[in-house]
């Protein structure tokens, strides 16, 4: 049985943007997928807005050029885009009902009456806003608000709905529920999301890919789980979640495994055997704290798995989950951190003697520095 292949819908070629002399966006190569959840993540200055952006059509490329569907997209207008946008202040209008500011897009496009109050009652029911639909913007949660911004940009069908980082106005708890609910919708209506986010843990929530960028540029792109086990760079490495990078350099390269030489001693990582890392090579071990073990002196560790004297210096406890700093013997200017269970850390002090670090050759991956 044949699986079936995602059809593009849109692609940024070569695409960059500049203001006078300052380059904001550098020869971006973007193809994004008919019905995926695209998500772009990047700190603040990345350039993931300026895509929103000119994808949108509210500002142009300054080269390369956009494509829907193959067909170059650069000086249409805004109002011919089939896109809709949910912008961050979701720009409601505040004399308007909830029903009034859904069906407004509908009504400026000139559909009937009837349809227009059909469609809007569904598109309201579907995002559980029914009951409000008479109120107006200021009688409604941060979270009612967000999801009439939501109705209003799905109302009119677009190939695409653009979000420019929708939640960050929430708080914690509200902003996991709107999480949810998004994927949630999204999967419902079948409608391509492209989302900007600085947020790594709601892209990982939500992305079917995630696109990484720094400076301008893309960093990686993939899904959630192979960004995370397997980053491309040092940066994505840092950046996407938290990661322990040690220094090194590459003593041999054989069978997607790398022998690095480092102020820890030799240690085996993983590698992508595509990435042309070659001996001699700089490059970090990048070990998730989540994978790191600690271990009291009578516990073994894995006949396969590094295992290094350490001392703790800081245990700070997290819920279900404690965070640990600890410094290795062998290396003690060096700052490790590790994620384990609170009960397993429990009987675990500060300065303990005899305590060890173990991970396994599969739980780390090499990245050039």
């Amino acid at each position: 049985m044949s699986s079936k292949v995602p059809s593009k819908l849109l692609e940024l070629r070569s695409v960059g943007k500049s203001y006078g002399t300052a380059q904001v966006l550098k020869d971006v190569d973007l193809k994004i997928e008919d019905g995926e959840f695209l998500v772009i993540l990047g700190p603040s200055g990345s350039g993931k807005t300026t895509i929103l952006r000119l994808i949108g059509g509210f500002i142009a490329p300054s080269q390369g050029e956009i494509l829907l569907d193959g067909a170059i997209i650069n000086d249409l207008p805004i109002n011919r885009r089939p896109f809709n946008t949910v912008f961050q202040d979701y720009a409601l209008f505040p004399h308007m009902t909830v029903r009034g500011n859904v069906a407004y897009g509908l009504s400026v496009r000139g559909v009937p009456k009837a349809e227009i109050v059909a469609r809007s009652d569904k598109v309201l029911a579907l995002v559980s806003l029914g009951p409000l639909a008479d109120r107006y913007p200021a009688q409604l949660s941060g979270g009612q608000r967000q999801r009439v911004a939501l109705a209003r940009a799905i109302v009119c069908e677009p190939r695409l709905v653009l979000l420019d980082e929708p939640l960050a106005a929430l708080d914690v708890n509200l902003r996991r529920q709107m999480q949810v609910f998004l994927k949630e919708i999204q999967r419902e209506i079948r409608t391509t999301f492209l989302f900007i986010t600085h947020d790594q843990e709601e892209a990982i929530t939500l992305a079917d890919r995630i696109c990484v960028m720094d400076h301008g540029k893309i960093m990686q792109i993939g899904a959630p789980r192979d960004l995370y086990d397997r980053p491309g760079s040092a940066h994505v490495a840092r950046f996407f979640g938290d990661n322990n990078l040690i220094e090194g350099r590459i003593l041999s390269v054989a069978g997607g495994r790398a022998t690095l030489d480092t102020p820890l001693g030799t240690l085996v990582a993983c590698c992508d055997p595509s990435s042309g890392l070659a001996d001699g090579d700089s490059a970090f071990l990048a070990i998730r704290p989540e994978k790191i073990r600690i271990l009291a002196r009578e516990d073994p560790c894995p006949d396969d798995a590094a295992a290094l004297g350490v001392t703790i210096t800081r245990k700070e406890f997290a819920g279900p989950l404690t965070h640990l700093s600890f410094v290795p013997d062998a290396a003690p200017s060096i700052l490790l951190s590790a994620k384990r269970l609170s009960d397993e850390m429990a009987l675990l002090s500060l300065g303990e003697p005899g305590l060890r670090a173990c991970w396994g050759i599969s739980d780390t991956w090499v990245v050039r520095a």
